[in-house]
């Protein structure tokens, strides 16, 4: 710093470094604040697992029709008690790897899907 104030390259430093702070601020609160937010639910620890909850809710609402393997009376939770216990400690595509290799598969409208991802559809379907 000389006498007359900070110098040129302080100042383009600090400014891009203010630059770059606000830049990630804007990337971390940006997707939360206009992304689509859904209504609460005593499932949000698993639909958040979903990529697509829309996409997941109309594949489930097919397999909720009448004939389909969910077309029950709908037991959210013991569906919900079903899924955690599947997933403790694993991702979706372990569950879904684990799912294709042992043979569990639903299927859902012509599509042959695996199990886990067909039941957390239906979630979605009965949550939404």
């Amino acid at each position: 710093m000389s006498d007359k104030g900070p110098s040129r390259r302080a100042v383009t430093i600090g400014g891009g470094v203010a630059a770059a702070l606000g830049l990630a601020a804007l990337g971390i609160t940006v997707p939360r604040l206009f992304g689509r937010h859904y209504r609460r639910t005593p499932y949000d620890d698993l639909l958040a697992l979903l990529v697509d909850r829309d996409a997941a809710t109309r594949v489930g609402r097919a397999a909720i029709e009448p004939g389909g393997r969910f077309a029950q009376q709908p037991d959210p939770r013991g569906l919900a008690k079903t899924l955690r216990q599947r997933m403790e400690r694993r991702t979706l595509a372990e569950v879904t790897n684990s799912d294709l290799a042992e043979g569990r598969m639903v299927e859902v409208k012509g599509w042959l899907l695996p199990e886990t991802l067909v039941m957390l559809s239906v979630l979605a379907a009965w949550a939404g």
